[in-house]
């Protein structure tokens, strides 16, 4: 089995391989699927993400969500430390932090979300997450209660990889072709 490292760089090639048409039309694809699943879950308080290097671009989902009153966050990285998560609305200036994600570039009081939507650079039908090598959602994941968690990517980047000790399934992962839960 190829090391994680070997495996990353080859998905993420791939996920930046894909046009514009079909990349759009795979994120409006998945923010359906999500917004099926939202419906039924009747979440209010929801982590996302601001997509980076590829990852599917739900910003029209989070609008929709707003307007139905989910409360939206997004996450706050800290070297070693679980993600805190700081309270976004859609239109609400976004900059990057020293790890390139988008971050609210107003921090308001820290909150804990019900739910979290988490890009997947890669994944398994058992529905592990490959990230960016990083540790933030592992160590995110690893506390207690735990948000309940939906991991986002393109079909075209499931795959095999050896599954780590700290590695936690995922609740349920959507992609522009299944929705695995």
């Amino acid at each position: 089995m190829q090391n994680k490292t070997d495996i990353r760089r080859e998905l993420l090639e791939a996920r930046n391989a894909l046009t514009a048409d079909r990349r759009a039309s795979f994120d409006s694809t998945i923010a359906a699927k999500i917004l099926d699943w939202w419906r039924e879950s009747s979440i209010v308080r929801l982590g996302v993400y601001w997509p980076m290097r590829g990852e599917p671009d739900l910003h029209p989902l989070y609008a929709e969500l707003a307007v139905r009153g989910v409360e939206l966050s997004l996450p706050l990285a800290t070297a070693n430390e679980p993600l805190r998560f700081a309270p976004w609305r859609p239109g609400e200036i976004i900059v990057r932090d020293r790890y390139g994600a988008g971050v609210p570039a107003v921090t308001r009081d820290i909150v804990q979300p019900e739910a979290l939507l988490i890009p997947c650079v890669g994944f398994d039908t058992a529905r592990f997450r490959l990230g960016y090598g990083g540790g933030f959602y592992d160590r995110t994941l690893a506390q207690i209660p735990r948000p309940y968690t939906v991991g986002v990517a393109y079909a075209l980047c499931e795959t095999r990889f050896a599954v780590d000790e700290y590695d936690v399934p995922l609740d349920r992962i959507v992609t522009d072709k299944t929705v695995l839960a």
